[in-house]
């Protein structure tokens, strides 16, 4: 087909490739819909793509038919060349049809299946339907189906593997995870009801490592806009479940989303406290030991350095056998990033928490041969700082020290 010169009136604007579904706007330009509404609704743009005018309203795309008669024609002329003929498009769904859905699916429970099949159909058939989805209610409908996660109906699905039931509630949550709900919507349906994260949390007690990692990812976005009053309230429960997500690594989405949810929530309350008593120190050691990922190293690290700033924190970290050894490895490792913030656990230890046993167990383990390093070759002046700080702080122990290697002696602070 690259070898097919296509006539230019066929081609969207945009994208540049054959139109399927052609809709003129109120521009007077023809494009096609699934491209448009890619600009419209994923790039969150409303104007228009070649003259920049305003666009009001994102239902006024009308259909061209000419222009699709005449592109469905030409295929039918080229056919012989390869060219298959486009089908004729279904028109797309209105929100009074998804109201009319969920509408039903209240009624009458034994449609609640039915409902959801349709609505997942509807979520994957473009940006457009997504909007649609979430202008018609469906969001709360789903939202609504969630909380019953422990009465939830059972449902087939087809998937690659074959037919698979599943838990209505796990098919609500995958698509409310499709829609990406607004944040004015997410913050309507969290309001003051604990609920829904509560449900959430039994998703990650007890669902499917799918299940999991779409209720991760739903808590990141709910607590990002939470009230500080909802913050400051979590249960030891909630931060022992995200500290098994991260220690069962069911999937990288769901472990950099759980530390994102973690920085979010550390500067409330007792919520450090909370995830050091679920395990969670032990847990981001393990997880520096594995994982290769660069974003996953510098989240963990930034996760650790918060709870390198309590005494519990700091107190498990030296607990684990290789928590020092594998914070310093981290230096000139990860990113620049990364070891700025492994400078400052090791500068929280030094300052807080370095009993005899610690300074020695540094030199053993090469931190303080890293921190000689890091007066050398980092380019960042508050981890050179940092650096000498520590350094000064333990030169009566650590100075011309068998264990510094000779050529690192000369970067070690001389006062």
């Amino acid at each position: 087909m690259d070898e097919i010169e296509i006539p230019s009136h066929f081609l969207c604007p945009v994208s540049l490739q054959l139109m399927r579904d052609p809709v003129t706007i109120s521009t007077g330009i023809t494009y096609d819909r699934e491209s448009l509404e890619r600009w419209l609704f994923s790039c969150k743009n409303r104007v228009c793509p070649v003259t920049k005018q305003a666009l009001h309203g994102d239902s006024d795309l009308t259909p061209n038919h000419t222009v699709r008669r005449l592109i469905q024609e030409w295929c039918t002329l080229n056919a012989s060349r390869g060219i298959e003929r486009i089908p004729t498009p279904k028109p797309p769904i209105d929100k009074t049809q998804i109201a009319k859905l969920i509408k039903d699916a209240k009624e009458f429970p034994e449609m609640q299946v039915k409902c959801l099949k349709r609505l997942r159909s509807i979520t994957l058939e473009g940006e457009r339907n997504r909007s649609c989805l979430e202008a018609a209610g469906a969001v709360e409908f789903l939202v609504s189906i969630i909380k019953n996660y422990d009465s939830s109906l059972l449902m087939e699905i087809e998937s690659n593997e074959g037919c698979e039931v599943i838990k209505a509630s796990d098919e609500a949550l995958s698509i409310l995870h499709h829609i990406k709900v607004s944040e004015s919507c997410l913050k309507r349906i969290v309001g003051n009801d604990n609920e829904f994260v509560e449900s959430l949390v039994q998703i990650l007690k007890n669902g499917s490592y799918q299940s999991r990692t779409y209720a991760t990812m739903l808590l990141k976005d709910v607590f990002e806009l939470a009230d500080p009053i909802h913050l400051i309230s979590l249960t030891p429960e909630f931060f022992a479940e995200i500290v098994r997500t991260l220690r069962d690594q069911i999937s990288q989405q769901a472990t950099k989303a759980a530390l994102k949810l973690l920085v979010e929530l550390f500067p409330w309350g007792r919520n450090r406290i909370k995830a050091v008593e679920g395990g969670a120190v032990f847990v981001l050691v393990e997880l520096l030991l594995e994982s290769s990922n660069k974003r996953i190293s510098e989240l963990a690290l930034i996760v650790l350095d918060q709870l390198c700033g309590c005494a519990e924190g700091r107190a498990e970290l030296l607990n684990h056998g290789a928590g020092l050894a594998m914070v310093s490895k981290k230096i000139f490792r990860v990113s620049n990033a990364a070891s700025e913030r492994a400078v400052r656990i090791l500068s929280s230890i030094c300052r807080y928490s370095a009993t005899s046993r610690v300074v020695q167990e540094m030199l053993q383990v090469g931190v303080v041969a890293k921190l000689c390093l890091v007066l050398q070759l980092e380019n960042g002046y508050k981890s050179k700082e940092r650096a000498r700080e520590i350094l000064r702080l333990h030169a009566r122990v650590w100075r011309n020290h068998s264990c510094i290697p000779s050529h690192l002696l000369s970067s070690y602070p001389s006062s």
